[in-house]
């Protein structure tokens, strides 16, 4: 027969095993079975002739972690590993000198995150930042603590595949711009060929509307190559969705389904306040910086098309000007060979032209015959002047330059 004072000694033995035996147990050596066990509801108790029951995970399993605590565990451990990386790099200066420190900064930082994720999240423990708020990562598929290879693939896919990118994105990003730079220029001459030897009307059928569209491409290319081949806009789609979600912070853990959990369970007034506003705030942003991007570049191509309109009016004009000196309507008054003031005739046609020497030109050595003035102030023949300036379009004496629009006819 039990009596009371052994039922009480039998209930002080299980709570004191109790006491001692769940505080040492942490969720990184324990199997699914204890895991279990551990995350479930604490109203349990030891019955000496009665085994537990075990208890439903999907009822019982401790909460997902909110976004507030993800946070401030992933700034704990960025505050932590700065740390590191600023006495590691006084180590280095002090072994190999300020240069050498500071041309392999960036090596020394990678390689002292990929030392401190090695020692905790790679041999399967947890960070500082995750025992500073007490958070354990799991699985988001069988909730279990991650597999090895999950482990390996996030620090790999979180600092290495960065480090090697940053290395070998310049030189692609040169290399594309160059090959772009060449397809364009190539494609501008084979356009300007066409336009050269060709009507505007056999123009616009030899190019058809693909060939601009790939032309604008590559110049769309061209210009923003450095925004497309970054992961930022990837990056920020990524938080905008956790502040929304309350999962996966980082890019890599989305990518490899780790997710964290409390350690502990949430009591009423406990519960975290998501960050939902900062996330519509972000996507505000970027639904504002995609608007203005828009409307940027097609304001760009609109001002190519209205170029473009303009060039070929230009050119029309150009034509019709042409075709009309070649063929006018009818023939001038004064033939082109014939002087209206020729000072070998009559000196005195211009009296304020002195006579002699002065008053020969200084092209075809005879008296002046329509003597015309350029910008510079030497006075010619216009005929020896005209042909001059449309050989060479500058002042045959000076070298300044002279438009045959800017050749001024004298009068008396």
């Amino acid at each position: 027969m039990i009596t009371t004072s052994d039922a009480n000694e039998e209930q002080g033995k299980a709570s004191f095993l109790g006491s001692i035996w769940l505080p040492t147990v942490t969720p990184h050596n324990l199997t699914p079975p204890l895991l279990t066990l551990i995350m479930a509801d604490e109203d349990f108790s030891f019955s000496p002739t009665t085994p537990a029951s075990a208890p439903s995970p999907s009822a019982h399993f401790y909460p997902f972690a909110t976004s507030p605590d993800i946070i401030r565990s992933h700034e704990k451990d960025i505050f932590l590993t700065s740390n590191l990386v600023q006495q590691a790099q006084n180590i280095i200066r002090s072994l190999r000198g300020a240069r050498f420190a500071h041309t392999y900064s960036n090596t020394i930082k990678n390689l002292t995150e990929i030392l401190y994720f090695s020692l905790t999240t790679l041999i399967g423990n947890r960070t500082l930042g995750e025992e500073y708020c007490d958070l354990v990562q799991l699985e988001d598929d069988t909730l279990q603590l991650p597999s090895f290879i999950r482990r390996a693939g996030y620090i790999v896919s979180s600092i290495i595949v960065p480090w090697i990118l940053q290395r070998i994105l310049p030189a692609f990003r040169q290399r594309l711009r160059a090959k772009l730079e060449r397809s364009i220029a190539r494609q501008q001459l084979k356009a300007q060929q066409a336009k050269e030897g060709a009507n505007p009307t056999q123009n616009n059928a030899s190019n058809p509307p693909s060939f601009f569209t790939k032309l604008r491409i590559q110049k769309y290319i061209l210009e923003h190559l450095d925004s497309i081949t970054s992961l930022s806009p990837i990056y920020a789609l990524s938080i905008a969705t956790f502040y929304f979600t309350g999962a996966y912070y980082h890019l890599s853990k989305r990518f490899w389904g780790l997710r964290y959990v409390f350690t502990k369970k949430l009591e009423e007034n406990e519960q975290r306040v998501g960050y939902e506003v900062l996330g519509v705030l972000l996507v505000l942003q970027i639904a504002v910086q995609s608007v203005l991007h828009i409307k940027k570049v097609g304001l760009s191509l609109q001002q190519e098309d209205d170029l473009e309109t303009e060039a070929t009016h230009s050119r029309r004009q150009d034509d019709a000007l042409i075709h009309s000196i070649e063929n006018p309507l009818k023939l001038p008054l004064l033939p082109a060979s014939d002087a209206r003031y020729d000072l070998s005739e009559d000196s005195s046609a211009i009296p304020w032209i002195p006579s002699g020497q002065q008053g020969r030109c200084t092209l075809c050595l005879e008296p002046f015959k329509d003597p015309s003035v350029t910008t510079c102030g030497h006075v010619f023949c216009w005929t020896c002047v005209r042909d001059w300036v449309r050989e060479k379009p500058e002042c045959p004496l000076c070298r300044q330059d002279v438009l045959l629009s800017k050749v001024l006819p004298l009068r008396g």
